[in-house]
């Protein structure tokens, strides 16, 4: 680990000294790549200082107690270096965190795909309530939420919600929640006041920019057709939803939300470029080695990882055996212990696999 912070540490010097290199700053977006890079590094390389800056306290407290003969100062200096050690262990401990390798995602804004499962009419209500409860862990979070399609059910619920998330590292909070999200609840319909079991899949995509995910324009088919549902005099009369097929995958995606064709495209595609970037992501996450698939947060969304039961008034990831009695807070965009269980259970189990290799 010494070995790899001295070179970071390298790097971070030669990175500060072309930051003041008045040649690069007349290149803006060279500047740019460089400050980024620069900041990426800059808590790792505080963090190897004050490490060092520890072990030269260590050093001299050491040597005090080789050469005090003062028994109430050796005293002091031996309590002193205990301190000095627990905070080596914090540091170090802290370091090792910081030098996992990084998700290259985990910046970009949240692409979140939300769907009625299992369940009929149920399933598209408590798919309203889900996307809420996202809706409103965004806003607690001070995050942008843009809706880019939706399609209500008749009940009032949705059978389908795709929405991006614009804010800081979203898609690092949200990855760990693509999955399977189950709801056991008496529904309004049922007379007898049985419990029935519904559900919910949520995929998380990170936001892809055009040149991330270059598409060719001869593979897609895009057809157009009159939008359906509320939207007024543009409803059924207006070519202004759009269906794109990307033909070598069969990926789909619609959107009708806008009046206008062109806007409801762009929506479109921008769906489609994280949908492929995500497959391409899983197939190569597939090829990966079984001890690293069993991680915490691999997002296979077959993965039934949340129970919302509402008799009990308890949420249960089933990743973490974690239960809180607390639904209502937890729909009300409360997912703090949630996401930042499952972030430290995933660093845990990426220091183990480290150490292991």
């Amino acid at each position: 680990m010494i070995e790899k912070l001295q070179s970071l540490e390298k790097k971070y010097q030669e990175l500060s000294r072309l930051l003041a290199d008045p040649e690069l700053i007349s290149k803006p977006g060279k500047y740019r790549e460089t400050a980024k890079n620069h900041a990426e590094l800059q808590e790792i390389v505080e963090g190897y200082q004050r490490l060092k800056e520890i072990d030269r306290e260590s050093a001299s407290v050491k040597k005090m107690l080789e050469e005090e003969q003062d028994e109430e100062l050796l005293s002091m200096a031996r309590q002193e270096l205990q301190e000095l050690e627990r905070q080596k262990s914090h540091s170090e401990d802290q370091l090792r965190v910081l030098l996992l390798p990084k998700d290259p995602n985990d910046e970009k804004n949240a692409i979140l795909e939300i769907r009625a499962g299992t369940g009929g009419a149920e399933a598209t209500l408590f798919a309203q309530e889900i996307f809420r409860m996202y809706t409103k862990y965004a806003e607690r979070r001070g995050w942008k939420v843009e809706v880019l399609s939706s399609h209500p059910s008749p009940v009032g619920g949705l059978k389908e919600a795709i929405a991006v998330i614009e804010g800081k590292a979203a898609y690092s909070q949200l990855k760990r929640e693509s999955g399977v999200h189950r709801v056991q609840r008496v529904p309004e319909t049922e007379t007898q006041g049985r419990v029935h079991t519904s559900a919910v899949t949520v995929a998380v995509l990170p936001e892809v920019e055009e040149v991330e995910a270059a598409i060719d324009p001869h593979d897609l088919r895009v057809d157009t057709y009159c939008s359906s549902g509320p939207g007024g005099q543009s409803v059924n009369t207006t070519y202004s939803a759009v269906r794109i097929t990307h033909v070598p995958t069969g990926e789909v995606v619609t959107c009708q939300d806008e009046k206008s064709q062109i806007k409801n495209k762009s929506k479109a595609m921008k769906v489609l470029r994280s949908r492929l970037y995500d497959r391409a992501l899983r197939e190569q996450q597939s090829e990966i080695a079984e001890s690293r698939r069993s991680m915490v947060g691999t997002g296979d969304r077959s993965e039934k990882i949340r129970t919302y039961n509402f008799p009990q008034n308890r949420v249960t990831d089933h990743r973490l055996s974690l239960t809180l009695h607390q639904l209502e807070k937890v729909l009300e965009g409360d997912l703090d212990a949630f996401v930042n269980a499952l972030i430290t259970h995933h660093r845990t189990a990426a220091l183990e696999h480290q150490e292991a290799t």
